[in-house]
């Protein structure tokens, strides 16, 4: 593969490993153990397999190491671990890194169940987890300190689309010897720049923009080769959260049409977004492709784009957004994201039901607020469809 491929030729290319019959398609196989040619070679594999020698499936898998070469290509990482989901992937990234005693500072926009790792889970194991604004650079200074491990945030926050300057968060999390993990699934490895602003590990639900067809759950870990390999591979495949090979091949079908979707799904949230703000039923509309959105400045330098998510905040309440999501003949109510099919979401009684309600209220997710991810349909029957739903 040639480095200097750019990402479309890179999703398609990247890591393909052809068997003896030479296939187009990438192979499947679909394996949970390998043979060996003498007990000496046993021996030999467990105490080092090469880059094409595998031992058991929760190790490693030709189908899935694919996966795995692909996305860290395109990313512009050394390395990644794929796993069994998303969660999988920020439960592995943030347990494999910590032990009792730990300091991790996190933004406290998060999605629901991210935010219960940060506050439920690290804390039984004797982890201390400050949580702060995360927009708020000050809020960052202040919480890290020399016994921080790692910071955490979302780069584009589920479901308010509050940005975290990643730059400048990675520079005050190195400067105290902590990690910087980010959960990028808003931005999409086709907007990432995550490595080069200083993230050490970047985490996607594949289930998302990379699957982006509703088929399958997975998550991917990427990095260092250092920090994959020695520290994340260890826990992950002890622990049994590693991808199987038909959902690495899925998720290698779909990188081939991500950037594809991605920008097509981009444009349409862009022209969605102006026709929907200042509507009269609405109180707001969240898109950082917007000038008026309050960090565009550093969602085009950061992205280069507004993404395929925008939210909406109904007048009205609860009433109000349940009725438009009701009259809505597009657009689907689900709870999924970066699908082909436009899926529209209340978060305050769906993805983030469990928060107090004044957490609720901080994070700006009101009774009112539906999240929307535009899928493929045009963006005109997309725009006629709100409205009409608007309007009722």
């Amino acid at each position: 593969m040639s480095k200097d491929w750019n990402k479309s030729t890179k999703a398609v290319h990247a890591g393909t490993r052809r068997s003896q019959y030479g296939e187009v398609s990438e192979a499947i196989f679909m394996t949970q153990g390998f043979v060996y040619d003498s007990a000496e070679d046993a021996e030999a594999r467990f105490e080092s397999a090469g880059p094409d020698e595998f031992i058991y499936a929760r190790y490693g898998n030709p189908t899935v190491a694919m996966f795995e070469e692909r996305i860290a290509a395109l990313e512009g990482a050394e390395d990644a671990f794929a796993t069994a989901s998303g969660m999988a992937a920020v439960n592995g990234a943030m347990m494999s890194i910590l032990k009792a005693g730990d300091h991790v500072v996190s933004a406290r926009a998060l999605f629901g169940s991210c935010l219960y790792i940060a506050e439920e889970i690290l804390p039984r194991f004797g982890v201390e987890v400050t949580l702060v604004d995360g927009a708020d650079l000050s809020q960052w200074e202040a919480a890290i300190r020399p016994d921080t491990r790692a910071v955490f945030f979302e780069s584009l926050s589920n479901p308010a689309l509050e940005l975290v300057d990643i730059e400048a968060v990675a520079k005050l999390a190195h400067a105290a010897g902590a990690l910087v993990v980010c959960d990028n699934v808003f931005a999409t490895p086709i907007y990432s720049k995550a490595v080069a602003q200083g993230v050490d590990l970047v985490i996607y639900s594949a289930t998302k923009h990379i699957d982006g067809q509703g088929r399958a759950l997975g998550g991917v870990i990427l990095g260092s080769r250092d920090l994959i390999r020695k520290t994340i591979e260890p826990y992950m495949k002890h622990t049994g959260g590693s991808m199987s090979p038909f959902t690495a091949w899925i998720m290698l079908k779909g990188l081939e049409t991500m950037r594809l979707r991605v920008r097509a799904q981009t444009d349409a949230a862009q022209k969605i977004a102006q026709e929907l703000e200042g509507h009269a039923a609405l109180k707001r509309v969240i898109y950082p492709g917007l000038p008026s959105h309050p960090q565009h400045a550093l969602a085009m330098a950061q992205m280069g784009a507004g993404g395929t998510m925008l939210a909406i905040e109904l007048k009205g309440g609860k009433e109000a957004s349940y009725k438009f999501l009701n009259a809505c003949k597009v657009g689907l109510i689900s709870n999924n994201l970066g699908d082909a099919k436009t899926i529209l979401t209340p978060p305050a009684f769906t993805t983030h039901q469990r928060l107090p309600q004044d957490q609720k209220d901080a994070l700006g997710i009101t009774p009112g607020l539906v999240r929307i991810s535009v899928g493929l349909e045009d963006e005109v029957d997309l725009i006629e469809d709100f409205l009409q739903a608007l309007s009722n």
